[in-house]
């Protein structure tokens, strides 16, 4: 009997001990990752690759290979591994007008060289997509959404835009400039000066350049690398990456003060692709 005493009295113990486990807040290995602390990186870069109509296969080829080689670049993985935590975390978005914001790459650690190179390949294998008419303005405000996953944390933050023309359609460039920025992020810019003749006809931005430093580019220490035709992308893209990892910045060209800030320039007109593509359609109109 008091053996039976005492089972009964560890029964109750033991069930006590089990309910005041149930009633704790649950500590899973779940829970445990979701509420993990993000993984310290040197940088965030969102590499965002226009895709839209006025880039054929041939010259979308061309783009996608010059990130692929420069991802598997000696001096690009050197000077990620260089770093302060020798880490980055990288993401791919090609892009073009709506809502064609099409992710190849997920927020990926590159963290050796195995990791960039697998990075690259995976960019390579996906098939190509192309999209209607050139929405910047879209692509920024998506991407602003997308830095808010909490997996990785850099106080340095870039979105790095390729492109060969203006916005046309979508949000404002400007204002979707300004809410990054606002959001902590630096936006550097990739214009392809394309002497390619558009497949529909649709005509260039003589000063594109211009443009995305006026317009699109914004941040600490933000700046653009010019493309002077898809030939030369690839080349721009590795000194692109390279200073954008390494935290430099390239000279900037003197440009003239807008007016609105005391100079004597017109100021830059950025809804001018919005303006191309309305009299591109109206062109037949009496």
């Amino acid at each position: 009997m008091p053996c039976s005493g005492f089972i009964g009295g560890w029964r109750k113990v033991a069930f006590g001990a089990l309910l005041a486990v149930a009633l704790t807040p649950v500590s899973s290995s779940a829970q445990t990752l979701s509420q993990a602390s993000p993984q310290l990186v040197d940088l965030k870069l969102l590499l965002a690759v226009d895709v839209s109509g006025s880039i054929d296969f041939w010259e979308a080829d061309l783009q996608r290979d010059g990130y692929v080689k420069a991802l598997k670049d000696d001096t690009v993985i050197n000077t990620i591994l260089s770093g302060q935590t020798g880490r980055i975390a990288l993401g791919y978005v090609e892009w073009a007008g709506g809502d064609h914001q099409r992710v190849l790459l997920d927020w990926t650690l590159i963290d050796s060289r195995a990791a960039a190179h697998a990075a690259a390949d995976s960019i390579r294998e996906r098939p190509h997509m192309a999209g209607r008419r050139t929405s910047i303005g879209n692509m920024l405000t998506y991407a602003t959404n997308w830095f808010r996953d909490a997996r990785f944390f850099s106080e340095r933050q870039v979105i790095d835009i390729s492109g060969d023309g203006p916005n046309n359609t979508g949000v404002k460039v400007d204002k979707a400039r300004d809410l990054a920025i606002a959001s902590g992020i630096t936006i550097n810019a990739l214009p392809i000066l394309n002497e390619r003749q558009s497949p529909y006809g649709f005509p260039k931005l003589v000063d594109l350049d211009v443009y995305y430093e006026e317009c699109v580019i914004g941040g600490d220490g933000a700046f653009i690398i010019v493309a002077k035709g898809i030939r030369s992308f690839a080349a721009a893209v590795r000194r692109k990456m390279i200073l954008e990892i390494a935290g430099l910045v390239p000279e900037r060209p003197v440009r003239a003060i807008p007016v609105q800030m005391g100079g004597g320039a017109k100021p830059y007109e950025c809804d001018i692709g919005e303006q191309q593509l309305h009299e591109f359609l109206n062109r037949d109109v009496d």
